[in-house]
């Protein structure tokens, strides 16, 4: 097993940049800890140009700067494989922007592959195979193994390979311009701030009467904190389900809790005296103080305009299995939900359409709108 190098200094860091401004192309990945740490962090990065792969360590070597103009340079692919998570977190860590995108699991989808992951695509046309005991693994610790550190080159060593076969496919079926219209806003992503109550963020809290609410933004602040203590992930203090629970039920004492059918007794016992801390100042709230769940304004029903949708449906579903796509990656049902409720007359009106994308308006445009019109 050849390893490839693990880059651990600013001056490995500057020697790379310069060595990656002299390519027209590259292949980028990273690997995070967000299965083990309360704050994620990027812990690895993984950088092949032509025939070399390394990796670089990132909490060795925290100031990545030397390597933002290069990143953000649009003349130079830069090609990744799922590229979003990898986009927000390089983003959030480092301000890094990427420029010159080309991600092998969005070209994969636009050529109507039913399994889009690395190893799906890798065996494919390949024969390779990866080896998955890693993707959960926890990438801050230290040193590396050889297999961790073999493991995360193979996620760049042949995307450049890939590339070779999925972009002349794509020009043969005239979709290159779509997916390079997917690869420029996709390079815009990035993590959301969140604000106001904790609560909101939750599925399934919007079942819930003002009183189980107050309840649960109690344990959802406390489960936030003590995640932050243990340094781990929130879900690994408590689940979703079973905080829901708690919210909804409102023991008052242990027993009560274990006999809970998703409280185990050892949780209980690990936390069943600050769980009882947090209801009992959920149930102290006062009444004029409950939070609520906002309700959006209930759109009046419009028969005529659910029946648009449901041709508009059927249409994705015949030109879906015509483009060998996805329906979901064709067009989504929100989008057909606002067609559906705006009836364009011309191709033109759907300009106004709010996330329509161009490439969706200039190819499914005509049809969208001769289906609205029964023709």
């Amino acid at each position: 097993m050849t390893l490839p190098p693990i880059l651990t200094t600013d001056a490995a860091v500057i020697a790379l940049a310069k060595d990656l401004e002299a390519c027209t192309v590259f292949a980028v990945d990273l690997e995070a800890d967000s299965m083990h740490s309360y704050q994620e962090k990027v812990c690895l990065l993984q950088f092949t140009y032509g025939d070399k792969t390394v990796l670089l360590d990132p909490l060795a070597v925290p100031d990545l700067s030397p390597l933002k103009p290069v990143l953000a340079d649009s003349a130079i692919r830069k090609i990744f494989h799922a590229a979003d998570y990898d986009i927000r977190c390089l983003h959030r860590d480092f301000g890094i922007e990427i420029g010159g995108l080309f991600d092998t699991m969005i070209a994969s989808q636009f050529l109507g592959e039913e399994k889009v992951g690395l190893a799906d695509v890798l065996g494919k046309y390949f024969g390779l195979v990866l080896d998955k005991r890693y993707q959960r693994a926890d990438w801050s610790k230290r040193p590396l193994s050889p297999e961790m550190c073999d493991y995360a080159a193979g996620d760049t060593r042949d995307l450049a390979k890939l590339v070779a076969i999925v972009e002349p496919a794509l020009i043969e079926k005239d979709r290159l311009w779509w997916v390079e219209e997917e690869f420029r806003l996709l390079e815009k992503a990035r993590f959301r701030v969140h604000e106001g109550p904790a609560f909101l963020r939750m599925k399934g809290a919007g079942t819930l009467p003002p009183r189980a609410l107050a309840i649960l933004e109690n344990l959802l602040q406390w489960r936030e904190k003590e995640a932050q203590r243990r340094d781990c992930p929130a879900y690994k203090v408590l689940g979703n389900k079973l905080l829901l629970s708690v919210a909804r039920q409102a023991p008052r004492s242990a027993d009560e809790m274990k006999k809970m059918a998703d409280f185990p007794d050892r949780l209980v016992d690990r936390y069943g005296r600050a769980v009882l801390n947090e209801v009992e100042q959920g149930l102290a709230v006062a009444k004029e103080d409950l939070p609520h769940f906002p309700r959006s304004e209930r759109r009046p029903r419009d028969v005529e305009a659910e029946k648009r949708f449901t041709l508009l449906k059927q249409w994705r579903m015949e030109k879906a299995a015509e483009l060998e796509m996805d329906p979901g990656i064709v067009i989504n049902n929100g989008l057909l939900e606002a067609i559906a409720r705006q009836r364009p007359q011309h191709p033109e009106e759907l300009k106004q359409i709010e996330g329509l994308k161009n490439w969706q308006r200039e190819v499914l445009g005509g049809d969208m709108v001769a289906a609205l019109s029964g023709k």
